[in-house]
């Protein structure tokens, strides 16, 4: 470059100026976040794999990838990572039965949907018995200390209302269904299935984690139900 090709106003205008500093802060919170979501993932397993107190925190950060000082770091200490952890268990059932495709306008299939997806859930995600049976165990001792832990049942309990509210106004389901009842006997009997699929197995001389004996399961449940929520014809 020649020298009168240089543009003296630029150079002396920029004397003094430093190249502004690169913005890590948000490079930061992701790096936090995808090490925090790790720690989590690992811990979900290694609980549902030793129970709460074989899982030993340099288990769970060997598992992670990571170090036993950002576990205590994110979390504080081994009992807050197993409550966040059930929160999580919580949540992520919650979430996924609240975006279930069901059609109101036929309450009968809309409630025989949500009847089956608890059984469904557990079957996909076995892990989550073993961490409710694990705080079961315990007496519900961590999940009291959640802040949170109330808040997830409630939205699909407004839906379960509402299917059974447009049942009531097509006179196919009864007015006097208790919902709270009703979706205790739902999770209940999908709960059962899965938690004791192994003993009943050797019990009973049955598979029942063949595909034929699950969707029998998932159906005498959903018939069982529904029939106990239908308006009956009296005789004449």
């Amino acid at each position: 470059m020649k020298a009168k090709d240089i543009d003296l106003n630029a150079v002396v205008a920029s004397i003094g100026k430093e190249e502004p500093a690169p913005r890590k802060r948000p490079f930061k919170a992701r790096c936090a976040k995808t090490t925090r979501q790790n720690i989590l993932k690992a811990a979900r397993e290694v609980f549902s794999r030793k129970g709460y107190e074989g899982a030993r925190i340099e288990k769970i950060s060997k598992a992670a990838k990571s170090y036993d000082s950002l576990i205590y770091y994110y979390f504080g200490s081994k009992e807050k990572l197993f409550v966040e952890v059930l929160e999580g268990a919580y949540r992520d059932i919650f979430e996924a039965g609240q975006n279930l495709p069901l059609d109101e306008n036929d309450p009968e299939a809309a409630l025989r949907q949500i009847i089956e997806f608890p059984f469904r859930y557990y079957m996909a995600h076995p892990e989550v018995i073993v961490l409710l049976g694990t705080e079961n165990l315990h007496a519900g001792k961590h999940i009291s200390k959640s802040s949170t832990a109330d808040q997830y049942a409630l939205p699909m309990l407004t839906i379960l209302q509402s299917v059974i509210d447009k049942g009531i106004k097509k006179g196919v389901f009864r007015k006097d269904v208790d919902c709270e009842q009703l979706y205790m006997a739902i999770t209940s009997l999908g709960y059962f299935y899965v938690s004791n699929r192994h003993t009943f197995s050797a019990f009973m001389n049955r598979d029942l984690l063949h595909p034929e004996r699950i969707e029998a399961w998932a159906h005498y449940i959903s018939t069982l139900l529904l029939d106990s929520v239908r308006k009956h014809k009296t005789a004449t």
